[in-house]
């Protein structure tokens, strides 16, 4: 089954308490599809500028992710990310945005984008997320990422949004702000009158919910204590999650197989933590993944057979 992602490439600069790094590939559409790419094929639509090269293009074809659909804007310099964390990695600084391309990203999809049969709609403008949604008409799970800025100035459009997506994922402190619910249970209940029929809250270190019609499954963070950088491991943990479901979207979508998703976004983000940027990704191996799953299935209740993964 194909996937299709929408969001943001970029090259960060990243310092943690285990050092620093000027340049790294980055972005929530990159992040996104080296992990779902283990389990389907995906396609990678986001802007680039000149200073992104074939050695970026390697990352990602290596990994098996399309990216025709990867724009390049002639004379353009590539969004621009820096950032630093603190000993405690769940406080960071960002030091410097530069939106360069992505400023005036229209996403442009080809025919094959269109047709994927699952959708993931990173974080962007809610308007440019509808319009790429309403593209994708054949879609059986279209999935969304938002942030507290589109909360802040552009909550109308994004309620619009929400309404045409089956599965938001969000943090903890986005779904309050969202809702103006302090309480989780309820702000996911108003989530889903919106629209969506799944909703995913992140909490970080410490995992992750789900919320459908018939409860709530709650999953906690692999426990690794080697976090070098934590950037991207959201975007991560919805590859992985999204990804899960497009290797199974011929099949009824139920709360077991939305459960078995969480298991592979939780591990596919444990991994991403261990080095900086792309750098672990880039040499993970489907056995790894599959042997974290595995452990997780030792502490929570979920059937989680091993699926083949790609590559």
């Amino acid at each position: 089954m194909s996937l299709t992602v929408v969001g943001s490439i970029a090259f960060d600069a990243v310092e943690t308490e285990s050092g620093k790094r000027d340049r790294l590939l980055g972005g929530a559409a990159v992040h996104f599809s080296l992990a779902s790419s283990f389990l389907a094929e995906t396609r990678v639509v986001g802007p680039v500028g000149d200073d992104f090269s074939e050695e970026e293009y390697a990352v990602l074809r290596n990994r098996g992710v399309v990216t025709d659909d990867i724009e390049h804007v002639p004379g353009g310099k590539t969004f621009f990310w820096a950032g630093r964390y603190e000993r405690d990695v769940n406080i960071r600084h960002t030091l410097q945005t530069d939106l360069n391309v992505f400023e005036s990203f229209e996403p442009k999809l080809s025919q094959a984008s269109k047709d994927a049969d699952v959708l993931f709609l990173a974080n962007i403008q809610p308007d440019l997320q509808r319009a790429v949604r309403e593209q994708c008409t054949g879609a059986r799970f279209v999935a969304l990422d938002t942030m507290n800025l589109w909360i802040d100035i552009a909550r109308e459009s994004l309620v619009k949004t929400i309404a045409g997506v089956d599965c938001l994922i969000v943090n903890d402190g986005e779904a309050k702000q969202l809702t103006d619910e302090p309480n989780l249970v309820r702000a996911a209940r108003k989530i889903m009158e919106m629209g969506p029929r799944v909703v995913v809250v992140k909490f970080g270190e410490y995992g992750a919910n789900m919320y459908t019609k018939d409860g709530v499954f709650g999953i906690p963070a692999y426990p690794t204590a080697d976090v070098v950088d934590p950037t991207g491991a959201g975007d991560t943990f919805a590859g992985g999650f999204v990804g899960y479901v497009a290797a199974h979207a011929d099949e009824e979508i139920t709360d077991e197989l939305l459960r078995r998703a969480m298991a592979y976004g939780t591990a596919l983000a444990s991994f991403n933590v261990e080095a900086f940027g792309t750098e672990r990704m880039q040499t993970l191996t489907a056995e790894e993944v599959n042997e974290r799953v595995a452990e997780l299935q030792r502490v929570t209740v979920f059937d989680a057979s091993p699926v083949p993964l790609r590559g």
